[in-house]
């Protein structure tokens, strides 16, 4: 059971199995060095997804990476969403970020030190892998199936991170949920596989760790933390959700796993009448008015169906700690179940 762990925290030089997932499009740098200070891997998020402008792509990210290692001594990592053009080259955007983390790892120092590794995500980012490794960054490939695991580690990746589709954010397409993936990822692959999807406590880290894997990566339980910079009404509506308040909408890159609200009706038809590259820019900003400004029913909430499951409002400490002080007593009692009965 603990083979990977030992080797994902080798990699990555955190202290407990826990992972903050990259979550965006608004800032989440807080939350990642709250999350990274408190034992954990914290993760910076791109400054946005569907801006063009190169030079404030670099400047934000490079910005926000700064931020982390001066609220931190801690290891951290970056995550880029993997977006492409109809002819299959890489969006100006992912291109950009991955480039500029890059850079800021080959620049060293402190900072480059504590920028530790770089998720790719809702995407495959196999042109850029050896150039990632290179740098001396570990490069965490996270999919939603066992054909994209293996591709991935094929192409090299460090780590794989195994997503359900009971995920927020961006999901799949086709959906395979975290206990039939995640098992079956960690079957096939040697290389350490951090689970995420549907996460919030330790008895999800418990059962991560017994099925073999290295570690969990939660988005949605973090959000509802007090470090966390995005609005208050944001996290409260997490903590009010009940079971089938989650809904699925045609997202920037993939399918998106959100909150039902009004904004949901509004989709469809700004869908009809806007550009495609105007209603990314609509669905962005849409995100960020829940975001930012806390406005729960004309901006877009973007959450895991474990927003039911969510009940409080901790610091991340308080979180990390109880998580993992869970996760062993359930390891620990579990094992005593499991015993081999006595020789007669």
């Amino acid at each position: 059971m603990s083979r990977m762990w030992r080797r994902f925290q080798d990699l990555v030089g955190v202290e407990y199995p826990v992972m903050q997932d990259g979550m965006g499009p608004s800032p989440t740098t807080y939350l990642a060095a709250a999350v990274s200070a408190a034992g954990g891997l914290g993760t910076v998020s791109c400054p946005s997804i569907v801006n063009t402008s190169e030079d404030f792509l670099r400047k934000g990210f490079r910005g926000a990476i700064e931020h982390v290692a001066a609220h931190t001594d801690r290891p951290f990592a970056v995550n880029v969403p993997v977006g492409r053009t109809p002819d299959g080259e890489l969006l100006l955007v992912s291109r950009t970020c991955i480039d500029e983390a890059i850079s800021v790892k080959r620049d060293g120092g402190r900072v480059g030190e504590q920028l530790r590794a770089i998720v790719t995500s809702a995407g495959f980012a196999g042109e850029f892998g050896t150039a990632i490794r290179e740098s001396g960054l570990v490069h965490m490939a996270k999919v939603g199936s066992v054909r994209h695991a293996l591709k991935a580690a094929e192409y090299g990746a460090n780590v794989i991170i195994a997503s359900g589709y009971e995920m927020g954010g961006h999901t799949h397409t086709k959906g395979v949920h975290t206990m039939v993936l995640a098992p079956q990822v960690i079957g096939a692959l040697d290389v350490p596989v951090v689970v995420s999807g549907g996460i919030c406590d330790g008895r999800g880290l418990a059962a991560v760790l017994a099925m073999g894997g290295a570690a969990a990566a939660m988005g949605t339980r973090f959000i509802a933390t007090q470090e966390h910079q995005w609005h208050q009404a944001y996290k409260q509506r997490i903590v009010d959700a009940q079971e089938w308040d989650d809904v699925v909408y045609g997202g920037i890159y993939a399918p998106i796993r959100g909150l039902r609200n009004d904004a949901i009706a509004a989709l469809d038809k700004a869908r009809e009448t806007l550009a495609p590259s105007e209603f990314q820019a609509w669905e962005e900003e849409q995100i960020r008015v829940a975001q930012r400004d806390g406005d729960v029913e004309r901006g877009l909430l973007v959450a895991g169906q474990v927003s039911a499951a969510i009940h409080d409002i901790p610091t991340v400490a308080e979180l990390v700690t109880r998580i993992v002080a869970q996760a062993r007593e359930l390891l620990a009692a579990s094992a005593s179940v499991l015993k081999e009965p006595a020789c007669p």
